[in-house]
Parts: structure tokens; C-alpha cells; sequence
């Protein structure tokens, strides 16, 4: 049975597949800024990602900031974030329930030092992503290119289809 921390993770993993494909579109002689701008912020979403892991994973942790000055093409960010959401579902899978309640202690970026359980650290992931591709949909309205539709409930819909249909559930369904 799936849970629902790996169900949210499975959506990032949707969610982030179309924000990608969308800012592949971005035509960069036209909006240089624009794509510019949506590759800092995948740049960001990996690499706080790659960081959590570490700290998942009680490794060191790859990058010593949020951000870098040099910004890798979309090509590597999109390699990156898929090779990110994989490693995630995974671990969300195939860590037993106990241990994804444990406490998990880290320093920020910023020196303050954290604690969150291991499925907190997850849910963070998934919501920092929504809060970034909800930046990188600003800069797509700006290139003129088409922001997919990225939203949990669109995702559940796409998923199971037959929520759509309260035919003969409409006494069980609050509305």
C-alpha cells in the first residue's frame, strides 16, 4: 500500500517532469531571462534536494550553499531532479514507518541548526517544490509559454480517473 508521503512524492515526481518539459520550451534568444531565471530555481530545488539526502543519508553534504554561481544547463538540472525524485520515492518505499518518524538533527545553510524527522524532511521537499515551480510558472507567463496545470488535485485526477465521477457516491462525498 502506498502511503501518503509516497504518493505526495509521486505527484513532485509528475509536477516537476512538466514544469521541466514546459521550461524546455522557453525559447532562450527571446527570453533569456526568463529561462535563465527557471534554471536558477531548478538549480535550487536539486541541489537543497541533494543536501537533504545527505542528511537522510548521515553522508556529507555535496554543496555548502542553496544555490552556485555557475547554473548548469536545463539538460543536467532535468537529469538531476528525475536521478532526486527516483532516490526519494525510493526511500520513502523502503523505510519502514518507525524509522521514518525518527529525528533526524543538521545544520542549515544559514549556521541555525535543525531537526526533523525523516518524513518531514520529505514533505519539505515536496513543498519547496510546489512554492518553486510556482516561481518558474511566472517566468513561462512571461516567455508566453503554456504553464502545465501542476496542482495536487489535477495530479489525483490524472492518476485515478474515476474520482471524477460521484455518480452513486454522492450520499459518502462531502461537497
Amino acid at each position: 500500500m502506498t502511503s501518503q508521503i509516497q504518493y505526495q512524492l509521486q505527484y513532485k515526481q509528475w509536477a516537476d517532469k512538466r514544469t521541466l518539459d514546459a521550461a524546455a520550451l522557453i525559447d532562450p534568444i527571446h527570453f533569456p531571462s526568463e529561462i535563465a531565471f527557471a534554471r536558477q530555481q531548478l538549480n535550487h530545488m536539486v541541489r537543497v534536494e541533494e543536501v537533504f539526502r545527505a542528511r537522510l543519508l548521515g553522508t556529507r553534504e555535496p554543496h555548502s550553499a542553496s544555490n552556485s554561481e555557475a547554473v548548469p544547463e536545463l539538460r543536467e538540472l532535468k537529469e538531476r531532479l528525475s536521478a532526486s525524485n527516483d532516490w526519494l520515492l525510493k526511500f520513502a518505499q523502503s523505510t519502514p514507518p518507525e524509522t521514518m518518524t525518527g529525528k533526524i538533527r543538521f545544520r542549515f545553510f544559514d549556521g541555525q541548526d535543525g531537526t526533523m524527522s525523516r518524513e518531514e524532511i520529505l514533505f519539505h521537499l515536496v513543498n519547496h517544490g510546489t512554492y518553486h515551480r510556482g516561481a518558474i510558472g511566472r517566468a513561462l507567463d512571461l516567455a508566453g509559454g503554456l504553464r502545465p496545470a501542476d496542482t495536487y488535485t489535477v495530479f489525483v485526477h490524472a492518476m485515478e480517473p474515476e474520482r471524477r465521477s460521484l455518480r452513486g457516491n454522492l450520499g459518502t462525498v462531502p461537497l
